[in-house]
């Protein structure tokens, strides 16, 4: 049984708030949602392409929402410094 689409709103906004916080940037509620959900969901693929999955809990999620945002505000600093 997973956390669901409130349960995983809930936990993108929380992981993407703590994120801002932790890569010092400014964005409002919905990239914190946004960005929590979006680097859940590509960092919950990339460790499936090594065979290894977050259990469908809170906490597990909030870890890799939080591991994944932070990929994604690193990931957005570098490619916008080159340009």
């Amino acid at each position: 049984m997973g956390i669901g689409i409130i349960g995983a709103i809930i936990v993108g906004g929380l992981a993407g708030w703590i994120a801002s916080m932790i890569m010092n940037t400014n964005t409002g509620i919905f990239a914190n949602i946004g960005l929590g959900i979006v680097g859940a969901v590509l960092l919950n693929l990339i460790l499936g392409l090594f065979g290894i999955y977050a259990a469908n809990a809170w906490i597990p999620q909030l870890i890799v929402g939080l591991v994944g945002a932070c990929l994604l505000i690193w990931a957005w600093r570098a490619i916008s410094a080159r340009s």
